[in-house]
């Protein structure tokens, strides 16, 4: 298999589910599951412009003992290669590192809070910091294992959605799914959206018709009613319209409870 996936495994009945969302994700993708058994609480990944720790709750470390064997059956099921991530470097804190070339990286909405605790709109503030630093796509799975049968890329016409086109648009590639671009026209007009398309490699298909451009005006919760239940949805994490205010903004609490899809995000740093 070409490329990992970053996963850090968490041995509940709710940890399951986040993993077979990964473990769906690399046999679409072709990805190897690199998997996390974590031993501490606390991790570093030492990316480029910030050294981003990582804090774990109590719940990533439920039955050691039965973990990576359970961890090792799903792999199984799947047919995905799983390698196991044992750090070996330690900073001067006595905090184990983490690589951070990897393809993907799993995230839960958050990894330092109970999860009866976080609204399902809630991405936990370093799973934030997580998405700004990381040279890869970043998926955030749904609450429950959930297959995705097309791809929805979330365009609100700037340079950080064309990146997410980009990636989107290659993800659907390699999955053979289907692809569609997703624009909330806000105060702007569905003209405005498709000279920005023109603008993209992805542009021909959208004028033939092979990949279609939906759009949506009004109130969001309405216009998100035309994203497919069952599409993974990209994003940028950063930049105009939809991308900042439903991201990261005062919407996503309804993006999120009422479009919960896997979502994988591309932030500022990420290079895929």
């Amino acid at each position: 298999m070409e490329g990992q996936l970053f996963h850090v495994f968490r041995n509940t009945p709710f940890g399951r589910e986040m993993f077979l969302q990964s473990l769906y994700t690399c046999s679409k993708l072709g990805l190897a599951a690199s998997v996390l058994v974590p031993k501490h609480k606390q991790y570093l990944m030492y990316f480029e412009h910030q050294v981003v720790t990582l804090e774990l709750d109590d719940s990533f470390l439920t039955s050691p003992q039965t973990a990576k064997h359970r961890a090792g059956e799903l792999a199984r099921q799947f047919g995905v290669e799983a390698t196991w991530l044992e750090p070996k470097e330690f900073t001067a804190s006595g905090l184990p590192d983490l690589p951070v070339e990897f393809d993907m990286i799993t995230c839960p909405r958050s990894m330092s809070e109970k999860s009866t605790k976080i609204g399902l709109g809630h991405l936990g503030p370093k799973v934030r910091t997580l998405v700004r630093n990381s040279i890869c796509p970043v998926l955030i799975p749904s609450e429950t294992y959930k297959t995705w049968n097309s791809v929805v890329v979330m365009f609100g016409g700037s340079d950080f959605s064309k990146r997410a086109l980009e990636i989107g648009s290659r993800i659907a590639r390699r999955s053979g799914k289907e692809l569609s671009v997703f624009s909330y026209l806000e105060n702007k007009t569905e003209e405005f959206y498709r000279k920005r398309l023109q603008s993209t490699a992805l542009w021909p298909e959208v004028e033939t018709g092979k990949v279609r451009h939906l759009t949506a005006g009004g109130d969001l919760v309405e216009a998100l009613w035309h994203v497919p239940h069952d599409a993974l949805v990209v994003a940028g994490a950063y930049g105009h319209g939809i991308v900042r205010e439903v991201i990261f903004g005062s919407m996503i609490e309804h993006f999120q409870t009422r479009l919960p899809n896997n979502l994988v995000l591309i932030g500022p740093n990420c290079r895929a």
